[in-house]
């Protein structure tokens, strides 16, 4: 066995704290292949491919949207994300063969009903993937109820707070959830004091955001002074900048950790599939962030960038800022060659307990074993390479290493 065999085997074993997800903890494994096959990598390459948006309607068949996004499987089976789709087939549905095809399509159906439908589904998944607890992404207005939270941890999420407060749809969930009226500063203040309370009673470990690439944060900002109900007379940007500040004064006061996702720009391919419009603004920079890692320096921001490009900028703010931590490697850098050199980069130059190594950022639980033995493969590698064969560290030094990146840093920045 060589080398990076011998460590990714060992770091296998570690069991995962999975620090960022969109699993639904109701629903959280999948029923069918179609909630495999329906998540937005594969509807994104096969519709950039040619397939129609036809079958993504939701009347159509499942069975037969499945087949249809098989059939354009060999068009992107050169991606990473088909080799996700293969480890799962042979992972969890005993597929044997060596690649997936279209011809395939009714025996992976068969086969996920069958496995799918089992009543230890989920348990088995778990177990599988060595998982221990899974962080959520919760709407505020989630009421947190009928599930296991301590194994699905709470996270507020709060977009919607910051970027469509003035939608009076938006403001009337708010008031339905805290039991008060926003129409001005002083009521907002008492609306997040009830939210950030009753998250985190819930067990609530952290805040979270995404950012476009034109966001500002400036503490000067300033509420309107006039009391108009629920600020719907005001556009976004007048809101936005002073709503997000109020949002990390409270994180400051109740000690969560914030983490911003930063650089996403919403709504580029209007003609795209859902889930599939949005794409990084390299116009983003973290020195637009400065006044708020200054104002806050008892926050923990744990940083996600949407481009590799950015991430020597990432590496060198969490060099000098304290509160700053580097945090996985987010959508269009989750591919193996952008993760392999910012996993190096980080590493020599970031201290290593201020380092978030990986989350899956799954919608469905079959997805964290695929995502995290990618990220594992490289770290594998970069572990075998950097430290053990370069510095002379021995195996035992280099896993320890890695236990800090994907366990040990997640348990302690998140208190769990």
């Amino acid at each position: 066995m060589s080398l990076e065999d011998a460590l990714f085997a060992e770091l296998c074993r570690i069991p995962l704290i999975d620090p960022h997800t969109h699993i639904n903890p109701h629903a959280p494994a999948s029923r069918t292949l179609d909630d495999i096959l329906g998540y937005h990598y594969y509807t994104e390459l096969a519709h950039s491919a040619g397939m129609s948006k036809e079958c993504l309607a939701p009347d159509f068949d499942p069975k037969e949207r499945v087949r249809t996004i098989l059939g354009y499987l060999e068009c992107f089976d050169n991606t990473v994300q088909y080799s996700w789709f293969l480890e799962i087939a042979r992972t969890f549905l005993g597929f044997e063969r060596e690649r997936v095809t279209a011809a395939d399509a009714d025996w992976l159906w068969n086969a996920a009903e069958k496995q799918f439908g089992r009543p230890d589904w989920e348990e088995h998944v778990l177990k599988v993937s060595n998982v221990e607890k899974i962080f959520l992404t919760n709407d505020f207005d989630d009421p947190l109820e009928g599930f296991d939270r301590e194994r699905y941890v709470p996270c507020l999420r709060t977009d919607a707070l910051v970027f469509q407060l003035r939608h009076s749809e938006v403001n009337d969930r708010l008031a339905r959830a805290t039991g008060v009226v926003v129409k001005d500063e002083e009521s907002l203040r008492t609306a997040l004091s009830e939210l950030f309370n009753r998250f985190q009673k819930k067990g609530a470990r952290a805040c979270a955001i995404s950012l476009p690439a034109e966001f500002l944060p400036e503490p000067e900002a300033t509420f309107p002074s006039e009391q108009i109900g629920a600020f719907q007379h005001y556009i976004s940007d007048e809101l936005a900048v002073p709503v997000f500040w109020l949002i990390a004064e409270k994180c400051d006061e109740l000690k969560l950790p914030f983490d911003l996702m930063i650089g996403v720009n919403r709504g580029v391919f209007r003609r795209g599939v859902h889930q599939g419009q949005d794409l990084f603004d390299q116009r983003t920079s973290l020195i637009q962030y400065e006044d708020l890692f200054n104002a806050f320096p008892d926050v923990t921001f744990p940083i996600s960038v949407l481009t590799s490009s950015q991430n020597q900028e990432l590496a060198s703010y969490a060099w000098i800022f304290p509160n700053v931590v580097t945090s996985g490697h987010w959508w269009y850098s989750n591919i193996p060659v952008h993760i392999e050199r910012d996993c190096r980069a980080r590493l020599q130059a970031v201290p290593k307990t201020k380092q978030i190594g990986y989350y899956s950022d799954a919608y469905k639980l079959e997805f964290i074993l695929p995502k995290f033995n990618m990220y594992r493969r490289i770290l594998a590698r970069v572990l075998a390479d950097d430290f053990v064969r370069d510095r002379g560290w021995t195996e035992t030094q280099a896993l320890e290493l890695g236990r800090m990146l994907l366990r040990d840093n997640v348990k302690r920045i998140f208190k769990v």
